[in-house]
């Protein structure tokens, strides 16, 4: 059975609406993204091409963006999404044991997401939050000041 990817009529209209945010539409390009990813759950190529039609942007312009930016997701990854800053305040104060602990107990390794699709693991550079070192966040949720253990208790309340 063949599925047709498409933003629906409620979608189309939110991405009218950030066109009309900027002098140039194309400007939006990067929150229609980042609503597809929401949507689809990454940027497939299928996917990166109803961006294009939608925002009337080249599919190679589209794809540049996307492959730019690390917040793009161009292979699947798992529902819960976990970045691990290993940048130098995070390192200093165990971002980088955090990371191999994480991958050990999933394990999967960068980029790489669980069999069961439910986890995926990333090592990033500064997220912003040197003073609340070590963070991490899982999708948009950001968490400061964690050891592996504090990491073990939000894992387990996720649904």
């Amino acid at each position: 059975m063949e599925h047709t990817l498409s933003f629906m009529p409620e979608e189309r209209a939110e991405i009218e609406r950030l066109k009309s945010l900027y002098p140039h539409p194309k400007a939006a390009l990067m929150p229609v993204l980042w609503m597809a990813q929401k949507k689809w759950g990454w940027l497939s190529e299928d996917v990166m091409r109803v961006v294009a039609d939608v925002m009337q942007l080249p599919y190679a312009h589209v794809l540049g963006v996307a492959r730019f930016y690390t917040m793009y997701f161009k292979k699947p990854m798992g529902k819960y999404h976990i970045q691990v800053c290993t940048n130098v305040s995070c390192m200093l104060r165990g971002g980088e044991e955090l990371y191999e602990r994480l991958c050990q107990k999933l394990g999967i390794s960068h980029g790489e997401h669980t069999p069961d699709g439910r986890y995926s693991i990333e090592e990033v550079e500064c997220m912003g939050a040197c003073g609340g070192a070590p963070m991490i966040a899982i999708n948009e949720d950001f968490y400061e000041n964690v050891t592996f253990e504090d990491v073990q208790r939000i894992l387990e309340t996720l649904p």
